[in-house]
């Protein structure tokens, strides 16, 4: 039997059809939809006259324009409640399941689908969000898709899709002090560039990846996306069982001792052939943040802007446009650049984990003044840990307000917005022109060095706070 790898293995046991030089009919398992890319859909099915498919297969939620402040209220945005309300009319009319606004299970799609075990090994899964890539931490082939593949996926549960070749990133080694997930992922796309995985679906591997926490595996797939990937992940693991037998209750697993064996075999063969391999050592990476207005413009924290392009040449035109966006110079250090803003969440960094860490590094300190801080938790679920773990009191004592959950500042489609001019360090996943809000300077970076930021006032090292074991120094 010839070699496979993961994504082989799971795309090729869901593919329905193959359409000869074409694209494959690939069934999908789980379809997660949310306010902003469904009501086109809905509309499309209506027009027709066609149902959805199979109702029970689709999950959503309201999160991307939902305000963060007073969710009780009726949203102020015509255009966010008009959304918001119509998921809501057209889940009730079709019979899907939706965690609204105010929901005890609302949150983030991609924060609640694994928090709540609607994301599990094996699956295809797709969502109207560039973001779904987060799932395949899970050992799952998960992507984004276009409004009218949301229709399609309504209205048959599967979707033409060609099928894309293949890298495995390798990333072995020790990580140092302070440095994270995010850190990891943001050193891969410096290093290969924000198109460097055009046309690829990557897996990673190696022990370091093998170390990581669920969340932080999470965010490394999360940003796959920002390498021009399909999509990204992860063999399932011993971490990954570990991750899923916490959950209560998951939704079409009565025995989740005898899924677990069919998850062991979820990976790819030993001499499975890849389309790319690169390999990575961890020692080299250091906590890292953007400079410029796309993913692939990051340095190491303590490294100065370069002065010429990714690739080595001559600094180009467009190189130095953005830089000139950020008000930033070739040669130039960040450290201790003022800052105006700290976001910490989204669905790159909005887990319990990310805000664990900030608590760390904020505990018994206080917020430097010139900081505006929007803390905004990934689910209610990760709000009420936070509760329940006292995080919110540190954060309350080192000046923070926590706000409810949503995606926020993250693409700003709210009040969350980053006035023109600003800087803002952001746990989130992208740095684009006006991203979090027209004239917006966004710095990303990992809720370690968020968190420095934030009580210095300034573009901070975060190891200044952190021991070779990742303790906080107090």
């Amino acid at each position: 039997m010839k070699s496979k790898t993961l994504f082989d293995k799971i795309w090729d046991s869901h593919v329905v059809k193959s359409i000869e030089d074409g694209p494959d009919v690939l069934y999908i398992d789980r379809h997660y939809i949310h306010e902003v890319t469904s009501p086109q859909a809905f509309n499309g099915l209506k027009e027709r006259g066609i149902p959805v498919f199979r109702p029970g297969k689709t999950l959503a939620t309201a999160d991307h324009n939902i305000p963060t402040k007073d969710q009780h209220l009726p949203i102020s945005d015509l255009l966010s409640r008009n959304q918001v309300e119509r998921l809501s009319e057209n889940c009730q009319k079709y019979g899907i399941e939706l965690f609204g606004i105010n929901h005890p299970k609302n949150g983030i799609v991609h924060v609640i689908g694994p928090e709540l075990g609607y994301t599990l090994p094996g699956m295809t899964i797709v969502c109207g969000d560039s973001h779904t890539s987060t799932h395949g931490a899970f050992g799952t082939i998960a992507f984004g898709i276009g409004t009218s593949e949301v229709e399609m996926v309504l209205a048959t549960q599967c979707i033409l899709q060609p099928k894309p070749k293949k890298m495995r990133i390798i990333i072995n080694g020790k990580l140092h002090k302070g440095v994270t997930s995010k850190d990891i992922i943001m050193y891969i796309i410096s290093e290969i560039s924000a198109s460097g995985a055009t046309g690829y679906f990557v897996e990673y591997s190696g022990n370091a990846i093998r170390s990581l926490s669920m969340e932080s595996r999470m965010t490394i797939c999360n940003m796959s996306i920002e390498m021009g990937a399909r999509g990204g992940l992860i063999a399932p693991d011993e971490t990954t069982v570990q991750y899923l037998k916490k959950i209560p209750l998951i939704p079409g697993i009565k025995d989740i001792y005898s899924s677990v064996n069919e998850w062991e075999k979820l990976c790819s063969d030993p001499d499975a052939v890849f389309d790319s391999e690169l390999n990575f050592d961890a020692g080299l990476i250091k906590p890292m943040i953007t400079y410029g207005t796309n993913p692939g413009m990051g340095m190491a924290i303590d490294a100065s802007i370069p002065d010429s392009d990714q690739n080595g040449s001559k600094a180009s035109a467009s190189y130095l446009k953005s830089l000139e966006y950020m008000g930033f110079k070739p040669g130039m250090k960040l450290l201790g650049h003022p800052v105006d803003y700290v976001f910490v969440g989204s669905c790159t960094n909005g887990r319990i984990e990310d805000f664990r860490a900030f608590a760390e590094v904020i505990k018994g300190r206080k917020k430097a003044e010139n900081i505006t801080a929007l803390i905004v938790p990934g689910s209610k679920k990760v709000e009420e840990q936070m509760v329940a773990e006292g995080l919110i009191e540190i954060y309350k004592n080192a000046g923070f307000d926590v706000r409810q959950p949503g995606c926020s500042s993250c693409l700003a489609m709210n009040e969350d917005k980053i006035p023109q001019g600003k800087y803002a360090v952001s746990t989130s996943n992208r740095n684009f022109e006006g991203r979090q809000g027209p004239g917006a300077r966004t710095l990303l970076a990992s809720p370690f060095t968020a968190a420095a930021t934030a009580v210095t006032g300034s573009i901070c090292d975060p190891r200044q706070f952190i021991t070779e074991e990742n303790k906080v120094k107090n």
